[in-house]
């Protein structure tokens, strides 16, 4: 497993970093990555985020898109992201560990031979004033032409910056009520 290096005086997300040679991701650039960071601060331990977040079989409980999440081995798992909502039409991609420093980090991208051009890293840290921690998310994608740019505008329907927030919050209602608020009418008896 490869280590990820890092700028020991730098917190910021990797998306405002001043020197991309040590930042947390090798955002393929010359590919035309486009990489989004966005943090969350999560009234829970550290230590119980990173543990929810490194089984990658929940992240469907929170992340629109994603259907599912196979997990192969500490180091491997199988992505199945899809629309929902009827469509059949679903992308896979298999990812690879790349750094995983217990209640800290965990870092992965695509495996190689997969046509999707995509990384990310979470950064786990504890917040000011012991009000939980503060969770950072960095994603570099290929949305010039590859297929990771196909899958976002054609399945997300949404500007991936907006849905990586949305996520975010996501994850930080569930940590922190054990349950997502919906529009959704509750399955109740009709009212009168």
């Amino acid at each position: 497993m490869s280590e990820i290096t890092e700028h020991p005086r730098d917190d910021a997300p990797i998306a405002t970093a001043k020197h991309p040679a040590k930042a947390a991701l090798s955002a393929r650039e010359d590919a035309g990555s486009d990489i989004i960071g966005r943090s969350v601060t999560v009234d829970r331990p550290r230590q119980e985020l990173y543990l929810f977040w490194r089984d990658f079989r929940n992240l469907p409980l929170f992340m629109t898109g994603i259907r599912r999440v196979e997990v192969d081995d500490a180091e491997h798992a199988r992505w199945f992201v899809g629309r929902g909502g009827g469509t059949d039409q679903t992308f896979v991609w298999n990812t690879v560990i790349l750094a995983d420093r217990p209640d800290e980090l965990i870092a992965w991208r695509t495996s190689d031979g997969t046509e999707t051009l995509h990384e990310g890293s979470l950064q786990f840290r504890d917040a000011i004033g012991g009000r939980g921690a503060v969770v950072t998310a960095t994603i570099s994608y290929d949305q010039s032409g590859g297929r990771i740019g196909e899958l976002i505008a054609r399945i997300l329907h949404r500007d991936p910056k907006v849905q990586a927030r949305r996520d975010l919050r996501r994850f930080k209602q569930l940590m922190e009520t054990g349950e997502l608020a919906t529009a959704a009418p509750p399955y109740a008896a009709p009212r009168a």
